[in-house]
Formats: C-alpha cells, sequence, structure tokens
C-alpha cells in the first residue's frame, strides 16, 4: 500500500463553524506524527480527514501520491484504531481480526495466515478464540490494533488509543507501539493524542494544534527543549513561563521580578518585555548562576521527586530539584537557579540561536 499523508490547505466546517483551519502538513513515509492538543484544537477531525469520514470544504488530503478526499473510507488503504476498541462482541478474537479482510475481498485461502500473523505482532496469538468480553482492556486495545494490521496498510491512524486504559496498562501499550513501530518501518502513523507522554514517546514529529489551527511542528527535542511559542512550551512538557524585561540590546540579559538574569536574547531590543521558559526540572534548589530568591508555597511529593512551587515576588515558580533529603517547610525562604543555556526566550522579536 501507499504510504505517506499530505493535507493541502484542508479546512472543516460544521454548521459554518471552521473546526479544522487551512492544515498545511506532511507526514512522511515511516514516520510517527502525534497530533498534540487540547480538546477542540482540531486534531481529531484531521485524522477523520484523512480516515474518509469528513469531507474537507477545501484542500486535498493526499495518501501517497493518491488524491483521496473524495474515496470512501474502505478505498483508503487505510488502518484506524479507536479509544474504544469497537470490537464486535459476538465474534471472537480472529473473526475481529479477520473482518476487514473478508470487508477487502481477500482470498479465503490467506485470511486466516494474515490473522494468525497479526495477533503474533501484537502478542495476542494464543488469544484467537477468546471473545472480546474475555479479554482485559489492554488486550482488546491489542486485538484492535491487530485488526487494523491485518489489512497491512500504508498508513495507520491512532485515534487516543491509549486514553482507556489505566496507568500501568498504558506504559505497557506504549512500548508495544513503539515496538511495532520498528517492525513496520513502511507503515506512516497519524497519532492523535492529548497526552504529552505518548507523544514525546511515540512520535518521530509532533504537530501542536490549537484553536483550529496548526501552531508549531517540530521533533520531540525541539519542541520540548527550544519552543518557539508559549503554548508550544506549556504543552510539550511542563514549564516555567516568566514575565521578562530584556535589559539591553547585543545580550545583557533580562531582568525578572527586579532581578537581572543573564540569559541569551538573540535579537531582543532593551525594554522589549518578552517570556522566559525554564522547565522545572532545570531548576536547582541552593546558590548558582541566575539565582533567585523566593518563599516556598506549596509542596508536592511525587514519589521520585517533589515539586516545589517558590513564590519569587508575586510569581510562582515550579522546582522539580533532584534528591531532596531534606524537605523545606511551606513558608521557608530559599534560593532556586538555573543556568543561562536552559532558559528559552519568547516573543520581543526573538530570533533563536538554532
Amino acid at each position: 500500500m501507499t504510504s505517506g499523508i499530505r493535507f493541502d490547505n484542508v479546512s472543516v466546517a460544521y454548521g459554518g463553524t471552521t473546526v479544522l483551519d487551512s492544515l498545511d502538513l506532511t507526514v512522511e513515509p515511516g514516520e510517527v506524527m502525534a497530533l498534540l492538543g487540547p480538546s477542540g484544537s482540531g486534531k481529531t477531525t484531521a485524522l477523520r480527514a484523512v480516515a474518509g469520514f469528513v469531507r474537507p470544504v477545501s484542500g486535498r488530503v493526499l495518501i501517497g501520491e493518491r488524491d483521496v478526499t473524495a474515496l470512501p473510507p474502505h478505498r483508503r488503504g487505510i488502518g484506524m484504531v479507536v479509544q474504544q476498541y469497537a470490537l464486535f462482541p459476538h465474534l471472537r478474537v480472529e473473526e475481529n481480526v479477520a473482518f476487514g479482510l473478508k470487508a477487502q475481498k481477500v482470498n479465503k485461502g490467506e485470511i486466516p495466515a494474515r490473522v494468525a500473523e497479526a495477533l503474533e505482532m501484537t502478542g495476542m496469538g494464543s488469544y484467537a478464540r477468546r471473545y472480546p468480553r474475555e479479554l482485559s482492556g489492554g488486550q482488546q486495545q491489542r486485538v484492535a490494533i491487530a485488526r487494523a494490521l491485518a489489512i497491512r496498510p500504508g498508513v495507520l491512524l491512532l485515534d487516543e488509543p491509549l486514553s482507556a486504559l489505566d496507568a500501568q496498562l498504558r506504559s505497557g501499550m506504549l512500548a508495544e507501539l513503539a515496538r511495532l513501530h520498528r517492525e513496520l518501518p513502511e507503515v506512516s502513523i497519524l497519532y492523535v493524542t492529548h497526552d504529552q507522554v505518548e507523544a514525546l514517546t511515540l512520535a518521530d514529529r509532533i504537530a501542536v494544534m490549537d484553536r483550529a489551527r496548526l501552531q508549531d511542528c517540530g521533533t520531540p527535542q525541539q519542541l520540548y527543549r527550544r519552543p518557539t511559542t508559549e503554548f508550544t512550551a506549556s504543552f510539550v512538557g511542563n514549564a516555567n513561563l516568566l514575565p521578562v524585561t530584556v535589559l539591553g540590546t547585543g545580550g545583557a540579559g533580562v531582568s525578572f521580578a527586579g532581578t537581572p538574569l543573564n540569559v541569551a536574547t538573540g535579537g531582543a531590543c532593551g525594554g522589549a518585555t518578552a517570556t522566559l521558559c525554564v522547565r522545572p526540572h532545570l531548576v536547582g534548589l541552593g546558590e548558582g548562576p541566575n539565582a533567585l530568591r523566593g518563599t516556598i508555597a506549596e509542596i508536592q511529593w511525587r514519589g521520585a521527586t517533589h515539586r516545589l512551587y517558590v513564590d519569587v515576588g508575586g510569581h510562582r515558580l515550579k522546582a522539580d530539584p533532584r534528591e531532596l533529603r531534606t524537605t523545606p517547610a511551606l513558608g521557608e525562604e530559599v534560593t532556586v537557579h538555573f543556568a543561562s543555556e536552559d532558559a528559552v526566550l519568547l516573543g520581543a522579536g526573538v530570533t533563536s540561536d538554532d
């Protein structure tokens, strides 16, 4: 089957309300692209446009070199997995997996081998004769994935496939999906999620969606380490977004809550207001570069780490210091710090150094 997906200026509207606005995006053959964004951002609509469940009001959807905008879903050569599994309760596992093959009128003699192959690939080979009600949630999701893979699609669409699973099952399924991707390097995967960890773990690139539009796109490392907007910084991982003023042109740093900080300012002009992005795990407790004095406002114990909320000049700063042997008390005055290279300045006409 052909692989790769291209959204060519695709817009979708319901009753005059635009729910996907002029999306231009390419998923390369063999690539995992995560569509990440809050509810109502347009990510699921984009996936449904590829599946053929919604018709764009403008633009084109291409799979490989084929314009599939007007094709019905069954002629697009795609596999799809949704969050509620959508298994037929009256059919055994092997019959559920065979369903798509029969719909495609695959030779009857080929179907048993194709079903067995897909079930083995998802670790469900020994469950072929069971009914869905006899399986756990994670096992049902594996069957749904096997059914999608059985037709050997060039494109696999995953719509919040892990959201109905508990945390432990979700972690295991993430590992399984990563393994499947390694075993099926020719299959393009479009993965819709609102979960940052899923996107960071699985995706080759992440497309960040908000308010029906594509806001940003890049590798997980690019978006996490060097975000270009406040929305990306806050939605891809956790971030401190601190309001600052640029002290001068030419690398003079910035001022936050009356304290000068040594950070790269790119081409920003002196006096400009901007936002400084610092990830909580990069904020240390104690003296160091770019030190800030503040008061402990809240402490959250998270098992392996503590999350400290420090009030600095009326702004709440998050810190995840490593190996906190002695927990500071609420109201205690502390010093936190971060390295210059761990801060990213957003806005104010900043140009990236990368």
